[in-house]
């Protein structure tokens, strides 16, 4: 798909990862829609820079665990851009929870975002993606999902989960006007509470030898969008052979 003038939605994409989807779409041609929750700041510079890319900008303050969040997404996108091309499913909520210790509404606050959120929002947003030849649906996974589970992380990896189902499902369903596959990345983005004993430990099971970057998880984007036309209901492992175990 030729992405020029086509629009482009990044949820979560004011900072760290997200931040760098939206700017490397911007650059392939989009332009390019972002959702925050508290980050207003951060969203604005990013509007501010794709703008200077001279792309349309948006930035759209929501809740993803507010069940309405969807509908007021999709009415967001009609009026402001008026098409959406590409959908990308990269907001999360990722806590610590422990067996024996789980809590209901950690069950709940995980799986509303991290896989509710992203299967309400496609299908709000059916009609628009099915326009124009079809567009692209986008999720992002965890690479501890598909191999050594993460332990600690009960409900984030459940929710994790939930969405790898959702891909293969919403692949079958929205074919053949658009295809839905995923990213499942390892470390892209240092977690801000590693020690730098923790990042040599996991770096020694990479093959490759070092962590993933954003723009990694960029370049993973600008493939599924652009160039994957026969693909859907794959998974990609962005994870420098981490899967293929030590």
């Amino acid at each position: 798909m030729n992405l020029t003038d086509k629009v482009a939605l990044v949820t979560g994409g004011a900072r760290r990862v997200g931040r760098t989807l939206a700017i490397e779409l911007a650059q392939a041609g989009c332009d390019v829609a972002i959702t925050f929750n508290t980050s207003r700041a951060d969203a604005e510079q990013v509007v501010k820079e794709i703008t200077a890319l001279g792309r349309r900008a948006w930035a759209w303050q929501v809740d993803l665990a507010n069940p309405t969040a969807p509908r007021q997404i999709t009415d967001d996108v009609t009026r402001d851009a008026g098409r959406l091309d590409v959908l990308v499913h990269n907001a999360s909520v990722y806590e610590p929870s422990r067996w024996g210790d789980t809590k209901d509404y950690e069950l709940h606050i995980h799986h509303r975002v991290n896989a509710m959120a992203p299967v309400m929002m496609t299908q709000a947003c059916a009609d628009l993606l099915s326009a124009d030849g079809g567009g692209r649906v986008i999720n992002f996974l965890d690479a501890h999902l598909l191999e050594n589970t993460r332990r600690g992380y009960l409900a984030y990896s459940m929710s994790k989960a939930a969405l790898l189902e959702a891909t293969y499902v919403l692949a079958r369903e929205m074919a053949p006007a658009v295809t839905v596959n995923a990213i499942a990345p390892g470390v892209i983005d240092w977690a801000e509470d590693m020690t730098d004993d923790q990042r040599a430990a996991y770096l020694s099971r990479i093959p490759l030898a070092r962590p993933g970057t954003p723009q990694d998880a960029a370049q993973a984007v600008l493939y599924l969008a652009r160039n994957a036309d026969y693909l859907t209901g794959q998974i990609i492992r962005l994870d420098g052979g981490r899967t293929l175990g030590s």
